[in-house]
Formats: C-alpha cells, sequence, structure tokens
C-alpha cells in the first residue's frame, strides 16, 4: 500500500524556518553546545555508533546534506574523508561552517560549504568537482524540516555514487507521539504526516535565551515512511539500527550517562535514535 500523500503545508514554510534557523547560529557558535573551541583543539562530536556503522572514511567523498555550521562534516574530514562538501539552507549557517573549515586549515578542495535548500541539492553541488558522492550523510534533527520525504529519498539517492551508500542518524520518531514530562504517555498520533506549527523562543543550544523568529514548521515521519522512500528511490536497505540514547534531553526525566541522555536506568527502555545505511548497486 503506497504512502499517503501529506496534506498541504503553509506557503511560507521554508522562509519562517530559515528566519528561526539564521537567528539562531550566532547562539550555537558561541555557545557551550556546540563548544568550537572544544572542538577546533580536536573533540569529536560523531556519535560513537556512526563512527562505527560508517566505517573507515580515509579516501571517500562525502556530502553531508542539511549540516547547519559544519562540525559533524568537518569531523568527516579529520578521519580521512578525502573531500567533503556540506550544503545548508541558511547563509549564515554556512559561512560558519567555511571560517571553521579554514580555522582547521582545510581548503575549499579538501571541504567546501555549499548554501541550498536540500532539494535543490543536486543543482547547488554541480558547480563542484564532483555530482555524486561515496558516501552521502545526514545527521540527527534534520527530517522533521522537510515536508516532503519522497522527494528527499530521490534526492539523495541522485546523489550517491553507484558503489556508495547513504547513511542517516536521527531521532527515533516514536520519541514525537510521546508526552513531554515523562515520555511515557501515548499523546500524539504517530501518523499525523500534516504540518505542525510551533512557536517557542530560545533554542535547543541556549534555551533561557529571547529570540524573535520563533515560529517553525515541521513534520514527523514515521520509521515506515522513511524507509519505504529510500528502497522506492533505488537503494538496498543494508541495516537499520535502533538506539537508546538521545542527544539531549528530550523528556524532563531524562539522564545524563556516559555521554548521552538515556531513560532512568530503572525505567523499560525504548528506541530514541534510530540509524541505517542504503547502498546504491
Amino acid at each position: 500500500m503506497p504512502s499517503p500523500t501529506p496534506p498541504p503545508s503553509p506557503t511560507d514554510w521554508r522562509e519562517t524556518n530559515r528566519a528561526n534557523w539564521n537567528e539562531r547560529v550566532p547562539l550555537h557558535t558561541a555557545g557551550d553546545f556546540y563548544d568550537l573551541d572544544g572542538f577546533r583543539a580536536g573533540k569529536d562530536p560523531l556519535r560513537h555508533f556512526e563512527l562505527a556503522e560508517v566505517g573507515d572514511v580515509r579516501g571517500k567523498s562525502l556530502l553531508h546534506l542539511q549540516c547547519h555550521i559544519g562540525t559533524d562534516t568537518l569531523s568527516w574530514a579529520r578521519h580521512g574523508a578525502a573531500r567533503v562538501v556540506g550544503l545548508d539552507f541558511s547563509e549564515p549557517a554556512v559561512e560558519a561552517a567555511r571560517a571553521l573549515a579554514s580555522d582547521l586549515g582545510f581548503g575549499p578542495e579538501r571541504a567546501a560549504f555549499v548554501a541550498s535548500d536540500v532539494y535543490d541539492a543536486a543543482s547547488a553541488v554541480a558547480a563542484l568537482s564532483e555530482s555524486s558522492y561515496d558516501i552521502v550523510y545526514t545527521g540527527t534533527g534534520a527530517l522533521c524540516w522537510l515536508p516532503d520525504i519522497r522527494r528527499w529519498a530521490e534526492t539523495a539517492a541522485a546523489l550517491v555514487t553507484p558503489g556508495g551508500f547513504l547513511y542517516l542518524a536521527e531521532f527515533h520518531p516514536l520519541t514525537d507521539v510521546l508526552d513531554d514530562e515523562t515520555g511515557s504517555r501515548i499523546v500524539r498520533d504517530y501518523f499525523d504526516l500534516g504540518a505542525q506549527i510551533y512557536d517557542y523562543p530560545g533554542t535547543y543550544a541556549a534555551q533561557s535565551t529571547e529570540t524573535i523568529h520563533n515560529r517553525t514548521v515541521e513534520w514527523q515521519h514515521p520509521l515506515g515512511e522513511v524507509v519505504s522512500a529510500l528502497a522506492a528511490a533505488g537503494l538496498r536497505i543494508e541495516f537499520l539500527h535502533e538506539h537508546d540514547v538521545s542527544l539531549f534531553r528530550r523528556f524532563e526525566v531524562f539522564e545524563q550517562r556516559d555521554g548521552y541522555f538515556r531513560l532512568p536506568a530503572d525505567r523499560p527502555r525504548i528506541p530514541l535514535m534510530y540509524s541505517l545505511r542504503a547502498a546504491k548497486d
């Protein structure tokens, strides 16, 4: 049975979300959450399961879709990727990523950043030396900003070179339907594909900061929708893994242990993140 067509999205969703992210870039570059001083000194923000599942990147090309300020992108270069390209729709984020690459001594031939909407990624990277990549990577908190997951999958698949793969690490959609306090009660519809409008000041990296552009338009994407979209786009799913850790305090009861946020030790575990790899044969 084909996936249902999502309801129409607000026409200003892209501009609304871009204004929100543009305003938050200086908060993220200056704050402790991304710890850019620590990053410049060698701190690695990539998660242990990402490093294990992506594997050896030495000598490979990597495209990072929705890269924000480029810390994950540049980390793959540090791990030996021959060339990394980061793409994000926020011009200030791309400028910050380019400055960070320069600080680390990576020239544009090794680490390039492009300002573009993710749906236009193919044309945006066409001017660069590669039109496809050994690895197309997208990190956490990316898919909720996209209304059409099928179009995303088609775009990403077109950018994977034959013999390469797409790697996705994302927050598990189950967490979107549970109550914010305890993470134990179902309070939202898992299959609601409609746009969800939020209006919150601050940011996950600076929650108490007063901000102006607080409205966002987001979407939740069930796990089956994501996997089916990638398969329909011609990629072969190599694995789908679920993880009982998160990267931020999604629920108020979370405890921080071993560098991750988790449910209390006496609670039954649920998947909080997932990761998948899909190959182009």
